[in-house]
C-alpha cells in the first residue's frame, strides 16, 4: 500500500461512496504590475516638480605662486589703508599696521564680530584717505581654521562689499604673535 498525499490512487474502491476531488489550496497570488507602475509614476513626478540645486559658488582667481627666481616687489600701499585678518576655528584675529602691530581677536557673530570691525575700518580709511572702498584686507589661514572658517571669511567679504582683498601665506612671526595672544587670555583668565 502506498501513501499518497493530495491525489487519489486510481479508480473507485468497492463499497464506498466516490468523494469528489478536491482541488489543492492555492496561495493568493498579488500581482505587483500596478504598484511598480504607481512607484514610477511617484518617481517620474517628484524628480520634474523639485528643482534641481544648482552650486553656490563665488568667483575667487587666485593668481599662480611665485618662484623663487621670479621674485617680485609687492606694490607699495599705505599702511594706514590695510588691516590684516588671521582666521582660525571660529575666531579671528586681527591687527592694522605693520610697526609692533597689536592684536585683537573677534568671531562671525553678526552684530560684534568682524563684519562691525571691518565696516568700522571701512568708515576710519574713508575719513583719512577720501574713499572708502582703499580699504585693503589681508587674510591669511592659521592652521587650526577649517574649510567652514574660509566659506565665511569670503561670504564676509560678498557681505560688505569689499572689492580689494587678498589671501596670503600666514607667517612664523604672525602664528607667534596668536599663540602669545592666546597665552595672555588664559593667563588673564
Amino acid at each position: 500500500m502506498a501513501a499518497e498525499v493530495g491525489g487519489d490512487s486510481g479508480g473507485a474502491k468497492k463499497g464506498k461512496k466516490q468523494s469528489k476531488a478536491r482541488k489543492p489550496k492555492k496561495r493568493p497570488r498579488i500581482d505587483m504590475t500596478p504598484m511598480v507602475d504607481l512607484g514610477f509614476l511617484l518617481l517620474t513626478f517628484f524628480v520634474l516638480t523639485t528643482t534641481m540645486t544648482t552650486p553656490n559658488t563665488m568667483p575667487v582667481v587666485v593668481p599662480p605662486k611665485i618662484t623663487e627666481k621670479e621674485e617680485v616687489e609687492p606694490p607699495k600701499i599705505a599702511e594706514g589703508k590695510v588691516i590684516t585678518l588671521l582666521v582660525g576655528r571660529g575666531k579671528i584675529y586681527y591687527y592694522t599696521g605693520i610697526e609692533k602691530p597689536e592684536l585683537f581677536m573677534t568671531d562671525f557673530s553678526p552684530k560684534t564680530g568682524i563684519r562691525k570691525v571691518l565696516l568700522n575700518r571701512r568708515e576710519e580709511v574713508a575719513q583719512r584717505y577720501g574713499k572708502p572702498d582703499e580699504m585693503i584686507v589681508i587674510i591669511k589661514m592659521l592652521e587650526e581654521a577649517q574649510y567652514k572658517d574660509f566659506v565665511d571669511i569670503l561670504d564676509e567679504m560678498a557681505i560688505i562689499q569689499q572689492k580689494k582683498y587678498a589671501l596670503v601665506d600666514i607667517t612664523e612671526e604672525e602664528k607667534g604673535m596668536v599663540e602669545d595672544y592666546k597665552k595672555a587670555i588664559r593667563a588673564s583668565s
